[in-house]
């Protein structure tokens, strides 16, 4: 019988399940290589994230020994549909996880991706800044039609992932109204994958953001965002928070090094600031809190027909 160890965590909410031991050997591989590598066993994707033992709202991580000298570890994030460039809750949920397991304490430190190292605070209070890829805004007031007709309009931007972010959408976001949320942004995704609307190098945009004003005084906005698998994502989400710090700037509503903060449609929280602002770049910063949740031992039954998920 095949076993793979895990940390379960939740990041504002949004569950990362860390592979920490078991699987395929992926000593010496990058962030890069192994997300390949791990592409040609996706069964290992399915079954760690996926039902039965997974949900589609679930994020997987699996955590690699670090190549580069400047790296305490490197990680590949991972979905119900398919692999991430980068995941900014699960990066916060990665840092508490290496706390839990006494691999870190409070300071500094590098974590490798595929899309490059995430530097990384973990403070004295457990609160964990990630300092993200550069971000950008590709495209201002981007038009789309949905099978509705209806007409919406948004920015294009990189935080990590690609997104599609709308501010006049129409929508109250909150628990009340989350049906409409969901349905609108599935709207959106799909009207996306039919147009020729991409990111940049032709890059599919796979997540929808649509963002408000908070009710609460002392935030700066609520957001809902929908993810690849069509699972929202119960965080603020922070590759979608780098993408809208990128267009803030963008259009000069936010200064460098001034405090930004975004409640998710659950009412989980995230703080964010950016550092830099060159060439249309951000250097975005996001601060959050983790919480391990379970320490487990994933089992495979030969027997099992359904031993490597289903989605």
């Amino acid at each position: 019988m095949n076993s793979i160890d895990v940390i379960d965590s939740h990041t504002a909410g949004e569950p990362t399940r860390l592979v920490i031991d078991g699987g395929p050997d992926l000593a010496g591989r990058d962030a890069a290589t192994a997300r390949d590598f791990l592409k040609t066993e996706d069964r290992w994707r399915r079954a760690i994230v996926c039902e039965p033992r997974g949900s589609d709202v679930m994020v997987g991580g699996w955590l690699l020994p670090p190549t580069r000298e400047d790296c305490v570890a490197g990680v590949v994030f991972f979905n119900n549909v398919g692999y991430l460039g980068m995941c900014g809750h699960g990066m916060i949920g990665v840092v508490e996880s290496l706390r839990h397991m006494g691999r870190i304490d409070a300071g500094e430190y590098g974590i490798e991706t595929p899309v490059g190292v995430i530097r990384v605070r973990l403070h004295e209070d457990r609160q964990v800044t990630i300092r993200n890829v550069p971000s950008f805004r590709h495209a201002a007031g981007v038009e789309l039609e949905l099978e509705s007709g209806k007409r919406v309009r948004g920015d294009v931007a990189w935080g990590g992932n690609w997104f599609y972010l709308i501010e006049d959408h129409g929508l109250i976001l909150d628990a009340a109204h989350l049906h409409k949320a969901i349905e609108l942004t599935v709207q959106i995704r799909r009207a996306l994958d039919r147009s020729p609307i991409r990111g940049l190098d032709g890059a599919l945009i796979d997540h929808v953001e649509l963002v408000s004003r908070s009710p609460f005084e002392g935030l700066d906005a609520r957001n809902f965002v929908m993810c690849p698998g069509m699972a929202w994502d119960r965080s603020p989400c922070g590759t979608g928070v780098s993408a809208k710090l990128a267009c803030l700037a963008a259009d000069g509503k936010l200064a460098a090094g001034e405090d930004w903060r975004v409640e998710s449609i659950s009412g989980g929280r995230f703080s964010a600031r950016f550092t830099a602002a060159e060439e249309g770049k951000v250097i975005a910063e996001v601060s959050g809190r983790a919480h391990v949740l379970a320490e487990s031992r994933l089992l495979f039954d030969a027997d099992d027909a359904l031993a490597w998920g289903f989605s």
